[in-house]
Protein backbone atom coordinates (compact mmCIF):
# COMPACT_ATOMS: atom_id res chain seq x y z
CA UNK A 1 0.00 0.00 0.00
CA UNK A 2 1.37 3.32 -1.03
CA UNK A 3 1.14 6.05 1.28
CA UNK A 4 -0.80 9.38 0.66
CA UNK A 5 0.41 12.75 1.75
CA UNK A 6 -1.96 14.30 4.31
CA UNK A 7 -3.20 17.09 1.75
CA UNK A 8 -3.82 14.43 -0.17
CA UNK A 9 -5.37 12.24 2.22
CA UNK A 10 -7.83 15.52 3.70
CA UNK A 11 -8.70 15.54 0.15
CA UNK A 12 -9.90 12.45 -0.88
CA UNK A 13 -11.89 12.92 2.56
CA UNK A 14 -13.48 16.01 2.11
CA UNK A 15 -14.04 14.39 -1.11
CA UNK A 16 -16.02 11.35 0.14
CA UNK A 17 -17.80 13.05 2.94
CA UNK A 18 -19.27 15.79 0.35
CA UNK A 19 -20.68 12.48 -1.00
CA UNK A 20 -22.74 11.88 2.01
CA UNK A 21 -26.84 12.33 1.64
CA UNK A 22 -28.38 13.35 4.71
CA UNK A 23 -31.79 12.27 5.64
CA UNK A 24 -34.77 15.07 5.07
CA UNK A 25 -36.78 16.10 8.14
CA UNK A 26 -39.86 13.86 7.06
CA UNK A 27 -37.59 10.74 6.95
CA UNK A 28 -35.97 11.58 10.36
CA UNK A 29 -39.38 11.78 12.08
CA UNK A 30 -40.65 8.87 10.13
CA UNK A 31 -37.80 6.86 11.36
CA UNK A 32 -38.16 8.20 14.97
CA UNK A 33 -41.41 7.05 15.41
CA UNK A 34 -40.68 3.42 13.78
CA UNK A 35 -38.22 3.02 16.67
CA UNK A 36 -39.87 4.45 19.42
CA UNK A 37 -42.97 1.57 17.91
CA UNK A 38 -41.13 -1.17 17.91
CA UNK A 39 -39.55 -0.07 21.72
CA UNK A 40 -43.03 -0.60 22.94
CA UNK A 41 -43.77 -3.59 21.27
CA UNK A 42 -40.69 -5.10 22.37
CA UNK A 43 -41.17 -4.29 26.16
CA UNK A 44 -44.97 -5.49 25.91
CA UNK A 45 -43.55 -8.92 24.37
CA UNK A 46 -41.14 -9.40 27.01
CA UNK A 47 -43.29 -8.10 29.85
CA UNK A 48 -46.12 -11.01 28.54
CA UNK A 49 -42.88 -13.51 28.30
CA UNK A 50 -41.56 -12.41 31.42
CA UNK A 51 -45.24 -13.09 33.25
CA UNK A 52 -45.84 -16.14 31.62
CA UNK A 53 -42.37 -17.53 32.94
CA UNK A 54 -42.72 -16.65 36.32
CA UNK A 55 -46.76 -18.23 36.48
CA UNK A 56 -45.14 -21.43 35.50
CA UNK A 57 -41.77 -20.97 37.76
CA UNK A 58 -45.04 -20.59 40.52
CA UNK A 59 -47.03 -23.44 39.06
CA UNK A 60 -44.18 -25.91 39.42
CA UNK A 61 -41.84 -25.10 42.08
CA UNK A 62 -44.48 -22.98 44.47
CA UNK A 63 -42.15 -20.00 44.83
CA UNK A 64 -42.17 -16.46 44.95
CA UNK A 65 -45.85 -16.00 46.96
Amino acid sequence: MSKTSPVQFFREVRQEASKVTWPSRKETGISTAMVFVFVILSAIFFLIIDQVLQFGVKLIFGLGG
